[in-house]
């Protein structure tokens, strides 16, 4: 079943009463020639994509202008938990509009204190200030000039498989490809080897073993690029784009330890698994580690405005009590992304997110996922939490050869392309990356779409045990 529909149905009347009259060709044909002709994309060869457009969405689901459906297993960009069009956030900013639509950064607005008290309350340890952003990667950004100026050093540690944004700071310390094209970049940031069970650099076999080879290696390079120079370590508590990696016991509060024994900022990148990804509000919370500065973005608020931010220690924020913070934006703490905020807190509290993001990732997800593993021989491995999986997939499980090369194109990544295309041939829109196919629908998805969307993947998988020996 495709999930389109006829000419003559009325896609989606929405619970704002939009009523959605597919399918629509000329509407289709007047958005693809504006993109193609005006719109610059991003990571992308400019000639080589033909982006979907989108006619509109409800939930964990959206539509183009054929009408054709798609479960959101994406999330967006892992952004979007609480969905699209929720009616609670889109009433929140229509009612922010209508008495104060925006407000300079260094005035008082009762939303963006309202929203920082909310997440100073949720927040670990005393971690109770809050810098508002605009998004991921100028948090990280900020983040580090913190740790740097706290500090008086310069150097900041990042893990190789790591994503932490696009600009100048934020891509140096990102350990995935997409670095390669923007350097040099900061040359006081150096890389280093997390933990990957699964592909070890440490030649470990079991958890035990990777974890303290893990932390044995971290220190190595600690002590070798001189641990008074070191201003911070920043890490994604669970790697994100880069194989939902996560982390070994022990490993995270190993983490703790050595950045209080060299005097280093630890900096939790939860941009991606922060406000309930793991069912949890940040997922430091389910490792039993408090770190010094926390970034986030994406589920605050779910993307629907554009708000970031770095929660911040009292041990930091008290050194500025007295010295300029040498930082800000203009639209920093925006009152329609702050009130959509609240209301994504309200929303959380009410119908319970976390818990139901726990329950059906124990209950759902994971037994599914683990289940395909005896009957998919491209399946190598499959990891998460809560709502956050990833399925590692192999052409050959002894050797464990990815099933596409590490950064595949053309070519060489068509076998992930298939597998791509037979989910959304069938109704669902996947999140892909190098040999890994992640698993991250909105948190208020239905458990019959969830379990509708994980038939789907397990049909599609079908397509990757072509290419198993």
């Amino acid at each position: 079943m495709t999930d389109t529909l006829t000419p003559t149905t009325v896609a989606f009347a929405d619970r704002h009463g939009v009523e959605y009259a597919l399918p629509d060709a000329a509407a289709d044909a007047q958005v693809r020639a504006d993109d193609r002709a005006h719109v610059f994309h991003s990571w992308s060869a400019q000639k080589q994509i033909d982006p979907l457009p989108v006619a509109g969405g409800d939930g964990a689901t959206f539509w183009d202008y054929s009408g054709k459906r798609y479960l959101d297993f994406s999330s967006q960009l892992v952004n979007l938990n609480l969905g699209h069009q929720h009616p609670d956030l889109v009433a929140a900013i229509q009612n922010q509009a209508g008495r104060l639509a925006t407000i300079q950064p260094a005035m008082a607005s009762d939303v963006r204190g309202e929203l920082a008290r909310r997440i100073a309350g949720v927040a670990p340890g005393d971690l109770e200030r809050v810098f508002f952003t605009n998004g991921g990667a100028d948090a990280n950004e900020f983040a580090v000039r913190m740790a740097r100026r706290v500090t008086g050093r310069r150097t900041v540690l990042a893990a190789y498989r790591s994503y932490h944004g696009g600009s100048g700071t934020p891509i140096a310390l990102t350990g995935d490809p997409r670095r390669w094209a923007n350097e040099p970049g900061d040359p006081s940031v150096k890389h280093f080897f997390g933990p990957y069970l699964y592909r070890s650099a440490f030649s470990a076999t079991t958890e035990t073993e990777e974890t303290r080879r893990a932390l044995e290696h971290l220190e190595n390079v600690i002590v070798l690029e001189g641990a008074s120079t070191i201003a911070a370590i920043v890490l994604e508590t669970i790697v994100g784009t880069n194989g939902v990696l996560v982390p070994p016991p022990g490993y995270l509060p190993g983490v703790r330890a050595l950045c209080d024994k060299y005097g280093i900022v630890y900096i939790a990148d939860e941009v991606m698994v922060g406000f309930g990804r793991t069912g949890h509000w940040f997922a430091v919370d389910g490792f039993d580690v408090t770190p010094d500065l926390i970034t986030f973005a994406k589920g605050v608020n779910s993307g629907y405005v554009p708000l970031g931010g770095v929660i911040i220690s009292e041990r930091i924020a008290s050194f500025f009590d007295d010295v300029v913070f040498p930082g800000g934006l203009t639209y920093s703490g925006h009152p329609l992304a702050c009130a959509a905020g609240i209301a994504t807190f309200e929303v959380f509290e009410r119908d319970g997110i976390l818990e139901r993001v726990r329950d059906l990732g124990s209950r759902v997800v994971e037994p599914t996922v683990r289940g395909w593993l005896e009957r998919h021989p491209s399946l190598g491995e499959v990891r998460g939490s809560g709502l956050f999986w990833a399925l590692e997939l192999v052409r050959d499980r002894d050797t464990r050869e990815p099933l596409v090369p590490f950064n595949a194109t053309g070519a060489d990544a068509a076998p992930m392309g298939e597998v791509a295309a037979a989910c959304k041939v069938a109704g669902l829109w996947p999140f892909m990356h190098f040999n890994r196919m992640h698993i991250a629908p909105p948190l208020v998805i239905s458990e019959e779409d969830l379990v509708r969307g994980l038939a789907i993947i397990d049909d599609a998988l079908t397509v990757a045990d072509r290419y198993a020996r």
